[in-house]
């Protein structure tokens, strides 16, 4: 089932992921085009049950992942079931698992015996930690990642508590390095006609995120430590009280540092030698901040942000997601997709020619069954037949 005009199009798709990484990513590919077909096990995907609140038959935690795809529920411990995956396989040009490394090759459906009767296929794993080293095989989760990786490390209040990032971060960004590595290996195939491996690794893309950190120890920096909304290399560059609600400013250079002061009216503050320079603007962060809430005392936040972005200081006001979604400019850029009563969150990767189309919601438990095996040659009886054996089942089995 190719979707017109995608960038993706003609591209098959057999996703056997569940939860977030993996979703994520065919998620995107799906929206550009990509024939994802979203192959759940019997008892669904989890996020399913991830609520409330839920919409039908799933909670919103699996709608924000799984549209663009058509689905089906298939036990892979069953004979005939690897059978008829191999069977779809068969044509398709990616396949995205996030099963524990060795639960595919203990079926018999590793990679290597698949790139042997499939060799133009490229199989797609996440994973929490890789197949191998000290940690390898080890399930991973996001949460565990920040803490491992450095990120908790580094976020939360001074003098605080190591905190967790609130949004699956890790997650997030494996599910994109995958698409990255999927779409690599896609265009190194048109060259060689050869499929290959790519693995996306939660820990490998938690360490990832992990900048400007890393790099300031690399070179002989302090250890990282938690400076809440404050840059460890940029000053100002955080949180600051107005009227009204609080603004976020990140001022990177003196240029933005004059504009700044001269649009509150404290030109004074840009020739103070304390705040002369980023370093000693860095040194004097407290002082810094006094004499700028006080010049910003009597403005009103999203109009002093507004005002500030349009004299070239990078600057924004601090929304809930309410205020978040419903912003013109998130209106503008098309980043509330709906279809029907389903309600998303747009691509943010715009093409000219080939932009992103979200033609389907997500699909139900097994809704596409007879679709995708018809499409795959199979007859309505041989269908039934694998439904009598518990082979296609049509709702979740708790």
């Amino acid at each position: 089932m190719d979707k017109p005009d995608g960038a993706l199009n003609g591209v098959k798709v057999i996703d056997l992921s569940r939860v977030l990484g993996g979703p994520y990513c065919t998620q995107v590919l799906g929206d550009y085009g990509a024939n994802v077909i979203k192959i759940e096990p019997p008892s669904g995907d989890e996020t399913r049950g991830w609520g409330p609140p839920f919409e039908g038959d799933a909670a919103s935690y699996f709608h924000g992942l799984n549209r663009s795809k058509r689905g089906m529920a298939l036990d892979l411990r069953h004979p005939d079931g690897k059978a008829l995956l191999l069977q779809l396989l068969e044509g398709a040009d990616v396949l995205v698992e996030n099963f524990k490394p060795g639960t595919l090759e203990k079926w018999g459906l590793g990679y290597h015996t698949l790139s042997e009767r499939f060799p133009r296929l490229i199989q797609c794993r996440i994973s929490g930690f890789g197949a191998d080293g000290p940690m390898g095989g080890l399930p991973g989760y996001d949460a565990i990642i920040q803490a491992m990786a450095g990120l908790m490390s580094v976020n939360g209040e001074k003098g605080g508590d190591p905190l967790r990032v609130g949004l699956p971060i890790v997650d997030i960004v494996t599910g994109l390095n995958a698409v990255i590595g999927i779409t690599l290996a896609l265009h190194e195939r048109t060259r060689s006609g050869q499929g290959q491996f790519v693995e996306a690794a939660l820990f490998d893309s938690g360490l990832s995120l992990m900048h400007p950190h890393f790099p300031n120890v690399f070179y002989g920096g302090s250890q990282p430590r938690r400076t809440g909304n404050e840059h460890p290399n940029i000053a100002p560059y955080e949180v600051y009280r107005t009227a009204t609600q609080p603004i976020f400013l990140a001022v990177g250079n003196n240029v933005q540092f004059v504009r700044l002061c001269e649009l509150l009216e404290c030109r004074f503050v840009a020739e103070d030698e304390r705040f002369a320079s980023n370093r000693v603007r860095l040194e004097n962060r407290e002082a810094l901040r006094e004499v700028l809430e006080s010049a910003m005392a009597h403005w009103e936040g999203e109009q002093l942000a507004d005002q500030l972005m349009r004299t070239g200081v990078p600057c924004g006001p601090v929304l809930d997601t309410s205020q978040a979604l419903t912003h013109p400019h998130t209106q503008h850029r098309d980043m509330v997709v709906r279809i029907g009563r389903y309600q998303g969150t747009g691509s943010p990767i715009k093409l000219t020619r080939t932009p992103s189309c979200y033609a389907m919601p997500p699909p139900r438990f097994a809704e596409h069954t007879d679709a995708i095996l018809f499409e795959a040659g199979l007859t309505q009886q041989q269908i039934e037949q694998l439904r009598i054996k518990g082979v296609l089942p049509d709702v979740p089995v708790v």
